[in-house]
This record gives structure tokens, sequence and C-alpha cells, in this order.
């Protein structure tokens, strides 16, 4: 879908579907990125609203299948083979019948993907910046309504944690902040019934309703916190925006279908930074995944360093300890080696982030902890220092592999090893770099009492942490691990994790599960650690998202992307940054540990293939643009025309069929002109225009459909008519442009 809503032209849209997709709030604008996708997704809903329309009124009985049958047969048209059609298993076969049985192929008893074909998904990274687009989208969403070119359709925002929700009430309530016209008004989805009553048509005055609830408490069951999805179909007219709301296999996931149901007579909207199903892939309307999401310079460099840290993989009691503390020691190194270039090159500057090292394990329960051994070897090297033959072992063989410069993943660019720094660490560094710590020492336990999620570590020879442990309960750990250690009780209201993004952070190591990442976002991470996590769809999953929430770069505050990008943008100045490019790259980039190197890179390489298949595309037919082909195109750099409205020459021909002129002509000529004033909302000075442009015809092109409704028209002519003429000031490359603000 993105190569096909690329094909269609910018300005082939009508005035009014695709204004002001920058601004969102007076410290905050919209990514080049996050604008295409919006860009995207907004041509794709006029093919499917506007031209595959056949001038029929959205509310029109056989309107909606008409569009999805005519949205269907454009895939075909541009390539799509493939069978996406569902099965009827019996666990889902009431259900869907009740829903899809018009759908149903009389040979094969399958039903169509015709009917679900009324979606479009946004794969984009995770910290790319979802929300914002979410919000963005819901807003246009709204002015669509309200200006009669789409539906009136409900919107539901659904995800699957309350701390997504969250962020979704901070955005939109920054958001509100500078669209005081029609700002958003959030409602849990059970007080559906009380809002309606209230507000039982579209009252922009008050703002826009926006419904939320948890995608993972919708059923077809009611119960405390349970929804059951049919008190609150609509008749299936909702637009519905999905935010990681992935539960199950997609064809089998009940929750997936209802999610469908309610949107079934309206649109789904996906956003995920981990898109498998290639259902879900062929209606991807913007690839801003992972491997995008880093050719494109917005997140860090990966590596996945050819060592293994395969000593855990074995059994505990068969576990041979120098290999598990040359492994451990390995990580340590590198964490230091990048310590010493953020404190030689930019830390005087200000620029940056202070390096951290990310553990994941599989397991923390104390009976068979992953953790645990990890944090055993960790000790000892903090309490006894690294013996000399080993740490010139595993630096050795570090600096074999890097100084063979390989690539790093999804780009051309090479590992450049900073001679000076890596030559010049000693061991000794790691007590400054790693242990915050002037030499080695017994460690101590600091705890805070109303916090049972974390524990820190400091030396008793420092006065600061230098390693955290956050995990579900650490309640079983004190018990059961960590008795005869000294236990700081610490009466600080902030807990270190909330703090850990923070410049005063002195956590150099973060250590937890599976489950830690959810939530969390930092650009600290400059090495990461997998130790016993799988290679199955789940695995996949976590390593995709966990390495997504590392991979963030802030070199200078609020500008996100490295720092050439940002200096080729004119974003950054460069006689100022500029001799730092080639001393960076350490802290542009996240090196890779793991149990298992080949299941990691399997994983990521996953995305290479996935990232070549969307710029090589097998849509035949299909008009893709230059910026899919891999090249940059040029665009203009406009301005307004200072000349008042009514000095100004009128603006591009607009088209319009013979009926719809004519309806359109008789209507003017006998509307008085407060009539047109309430119809339009448009100023005298424009309902002047709009009389001059009809008498004669001076602005019309006289062709195409039948729009089938005289009052939309009529405010689309209207707002064509106010258009500002474009005085050309430049040519820009719109790849590598950034926005101020952040994607948030």
């Amino acid at each position: 879908m993105q190569y096909m809503a690329e094909g269609i032209p910018d300005g082939r849209l009508p005035q009014g579907w695709m204004d002001d997709l920058s601004h969102f709030s007076p410290t905050k604008s919209l990514f080049d990125y996050q604008q295409r996708a919006l860009q995207n997704a907004l041509k794709a809903l006029w093919k499917y609203y506007e031209d595959f329309g056949n001038g029929q009124p959205h509310h029109a009985d056989d309107a909606n299948r008409q569009r999805k049958m005519r949205f269907w047969q454009w895939y075909c048209d541009n390539g799509l083979s493939e069978d996406f059609s569902i099965e009827l298993k019996p666990a889902l076969a009431d259900l869907l019948l009740n829903y899809y049985a018009d759908y149903i192929h009389a040979q094969t008893g399958k039903i169509s993907y015709e009917a679900f074909i009324n979606r479009l998904n946004f794969w984009m990274a995770t910290g790319s910046g979802k929300t914002v687009v979410i919000v963005k989208l819901i807003e246009r969403l709204g002015r669509l309504i309200q200006a009669g070119e789409v539906p009136p359709c409900d919107i539901l925002f659904l995800t699957h944690r309350n701390d997504l929700i969250e962020q979704l009430r901070r955005q939109v309530a920054e958001f509100n902040t500078s669209h005081g016209d029609m700002p958003m008004v959030l409602h849990e989805l059970k007080d559906y019934a009380t809002v309606k009553r209230t507000r039982s048509s579209l009252s922009w005055e008050q703002g826009m309703t926006v419904f939320y609830y948890r995608s993972d408490n919708l059923n077809d069951q009611q119960k405390e916190k349970i929804l059951d999805f049919r008190n609150y179909d609509n008749d299936g007219k909702w637009f519905v925006l999905l935010d990681e709301a992935h539960k199950g296999d997609r064809e089998d996931s009940k929750r997936q279908h209802i999610y469908s149901i309610l949107s079934r007579n309206g649109f789904l909207f996906n956003f995920s930074a981990t898109f498998t199903d290639p259902r879900d892939i062929a209606t991807t309307v913007c690839n801003f995944n992972l491997a995008e999401y880093i050719r494109r310079g917005y997140g860090k460099h990966l590596l996945v360093v050819q060592p293994e840290l395969s000593a855990f993989r074995d059994k505990p009691e068969d576990e041979p300890d120098a290999e598990k503390r040359k492994a451990v020691l390995k990580m340590l190194i590198m964490l230091a080696y990048v310590r010493k270039v953020y404190a030689r090159t930019v830390q005087p500057a200000s620029l940056y982030h202070r390096p951290l090292l990310l553990l994941l394990v599989n397991s923390v329960n104390p009976r068979d902890a992953d953790l645990e051994r990890f944090f055993r070897e960790l000790e000892l090297l903090a309490r006894q220092g690294v013996p000399p033959d080993l740490w010139q072992a595993s630096k050795e063989e570090l600096r074999r592999e890097l100084g063979q410069q390989p690539e790093f993943l999804f780009e051309d660019e090479k590992v450049r090893l900073n001679p000076a720094v890596w030559d010049s660490l000693l061991p000794e560094d790691l007590c400054q770099c790693v242990f915050n710590a002037s030499r080695h020492g017994e460690i101590e336990v600091l705890l805070r009492p109303s916090n049972r999620q974390e524990m820190a570590f400091k030396l008793k020879t420092a006065d600061r942490p230098f390693a955290l442990i956050r995990i579900g309960d650490i309640s079983a750990w004190l018990k059961e691990k960590l008795t005869g250690y000294e236990i700081v009780e610490r009466f600080d209201h902030e807990s270190l994790f909330a703090g850990l993004n923070g410049d005063a952070s002195d956590i150099n190591i973060l250590l937890g599960s599976r489950s830690f990442y959810e939530g969390w976002d930092s650009n600290r991470p400059n090495v990461i650690g997998y130790i016993n996590i799988g290679i199955g769809p789940d695995a996949r999953k976590f390593i995709l998202q966990s390495v997504g929430r590392g991979v963030r770069v802030e070199p200078i505050k609020n500008k996100r992307q490295r720092l050439l990008p940002l200096c080729n943008a004119n974003d950054a100045e460069a006689n100022r940054f500029g001799h730092l490019q080639d001393a960076v790259q350490p802290l542009e980039t996240v090196f890779i540990f793991g149990t298992n190197r080949q299941a990691i890179q399997t994983v990521l390489d996953s995305l290479r293939k996935e990232q070549a298949a969307f710029h090589e595309p097998s849509l035949s037919g299909c008009e893709v643009s230059p910026q899919a082909k891999g090249h940059h195109r040029l665009i203009p750099v406009d301005k307004p025309a200072a000349a008042p409205p009514a000095k100004r020459p009128l603006p591009a021909r607009f088209e319009i069929a013979p009926e719809d002129f004519q309806a359109l002509q008789s209507f003017v000529q006998g509307a008085d002109d407060r009539v047109l004033l309430a119809l339009t909302d448009a100023t005298p000075t424009e309902v002047t225009m709009l009389r001059q442009a009809l008498k004669p015809n001076r602005v019309f092109t006289i062709q195409g459909g039948p729009s089938g409704d005289l009052r939309r028209l009529l405010r689309r002519v209207v707002a064509h008519l106010g258009l500002l003429p474009e005085e050309e000031r430049g040519l820009r490359q719109p790849e590598n442009e950034i926005r101020p603000g952040w994607p948030g």
C-alpha cells in the first residue's frame, strides 16, 4: 500500500485533506517521515472514500460494500496475488458468520479478504513517535468528518497497556494547547452510551470526542472490566486506531477479528513496531520499521558482536567460570570504551548521553536465574579486579573483530575503532567507567522500602551506585540470593529507574527480564546483552522491540538524529560540530551480545529482507515514487504571497463534473450571502470570490465524476478559492529534513 499511495500525486487530493500536517504544539512539530506517513494514509483514505465512492453518499446502504470491492481490486490490479482468505475455524465460525456471511467463497468456504481490506498499517519503529502520528491522524479524521469528506464514524483508540493510554493522554493534552478550535476530549469506552446521550451529534464547539480502552479487555462477554464489544458495535461505524495491540496469530485471534468487526463499516488503523503477518505487510501504508529508522539516521548503528555468551547456555553445574567471566568482561570493556570516547570527545560540550549497558535475561526466578549467574560474575570482577591474562585475551579478541571493520546492520557504513582510546584502556578503567569507584571493593545493596521492583548496587569504596536491577518483585532475591550482603535503605522520593534518563543518573548497568523493556525508552544504551532469549515469534518481537528502545540517539538536545544527518540538514552547525563526526561513531552505535548470536542475527537480518522487499516491490503497475526507489527528489519550498485576497489572482483550476457545476452555479446564483456564509463558514470576501468565479467560469475544468453532495462540494470550492498563491523560494531535500521538537 505504501507504493500504491505514493503513486498518487500530492496535488490530486482536494483542498482540506492534507492541510497542516506539521504543527503539533507550540514546541513540537512532526518529522518529515511522520508527515509522509500521514500523507500516504490520507491518499489511501481519499482513494477509498472519494475515488472509489462513485459519488454515492457515505451512508448509502451499498456504498461500503462497493468501496471494499474496488479497494481490493486496486490491490489486485497492482500485483497482489496471495490468497489472504480467512478460514472459518470452528472456534471463530459463529462470530465471523454473523458479520461476514456475504463475503464467503462458494467453492472454498473461506471469507474473502475483501471483507477486511478497509485497513491501513503503520510499521513504525519503537521510539519513532507513533503516538504523535496517532494524535495527528485523529485530528485529520475529525476535520474530514466535519467537512463531510468521510463518514461521521466514532473514533476509538485501543492499546494493551495502561502506560500507553497515559502516553496518549499526555500527547493529547499537549496537542490541545494550540488547537483550541477543535480540542480532543477523551472518554473511556465504557462511558459510550452516556456520552452519546449527552452529545447525540458531533458537537465540534465542545471538541472532538475520542474514546479509548484497553484492547485486551474487549471480548464477546461482559465482566467487571471486560467489555462485550457487541454493546458498543455502533453498526461497525468506527474509526479504530490500534497501538501495539497484537495478541496471538492474526488469523486465529478472536480479539483481532473483534477490532475488524467494530470497524467493518468504518476504517481500521494499526500501529506497530513488529509486523509479521503477510496481510499486515501488504496493507502497510508507512514503512518506518527499525531497519528504515536506522538507515535514515534516526537511530544508532547496530552491530551484533561475534563472540557469543555461550557459557551461560550450560547447566549451572557445568558452567566454565573462566568463559563466563570473559563473556561478562567483554561487555564491560565495550562499555568502558564507549564511556572513554564520551569523556574524551563530547562531555565538555554536553552532547549525547552517558553510555549504558542494558542486560536482558530470560529468567529472574531465583531457582533458575540467568540474572543471578551474570550478577555473580559481575560481583567477582568488582571485588577482585581482572587478572592480566584474562583482560588481555578478552580485549584482543574484541580488537580483532572490530579491527576488521564489519558493516553495521541495514547500512553500508563500517565500524571504525578509535585506536587511541582503545589502546589506552586498562583494567583500572573498569573501576572508574563501570563501577564509579577509584578502586575495587565489596558490593552493597541499596533499597527503597516503598519500591519492591528495583534494587541498586554500589561498591563500598564508592559513593555512587553503578548498577540497577529492575524486575517484577525483588523479595525473593533479597531472601534467597542476597543474604550476607549489607543492605542500605534509601528514603529519597524518586526511584533510580525513573531518573535513569536524566543527566544526573549514576547507573551504568541496567539488568532486567523479558518484561522489563515495556514502557521504557532511552537514548543511553550502547551495549545490549541477551542471555538465553530464544528464537520463536515471541522472542523475535522481544528482540526487535527491546533493540528499538535502545537505538534512540540525541546528539544535541531535542535533535533526534545522528550528527552527520543533522549537519547535512543544517540542524547542527557544521562549523561547531563537524570535527566530531568521525569521533562519535561509538556513541552512535549499539553493540549487541547474546548467548545465541545466530538467533539474534537471524531476527535482525529478517528486517533486512523485509526492507529489501519494500524497496524492490513486486507490485506490477504501481507507480513507485523516486523516494521509494532510494533516490532523493528536490522539492520546492514555498511561502505565501503578500497580496491581499481581493487583489490576488485566482488559484489553479478546480476539476468538477458537468452536472455538479450546473447545480453549484444555480444554487450560488439563487442563494443569499447569509445562507452561503452559514453553509461554508466562509468570510464575506470568499463568498464574493465564489460568485466571481462562477460568472463567467474562471477557475473550473469541466470533467470527472459527480460528487453527489452539493454542500461538501461547496465547502471544497470555497477552500480552493481561499488558497494563497505560492512563491517559490528554493529547493530542499526532504529525506534528511528534521523539524523542531521531537517525536515523543
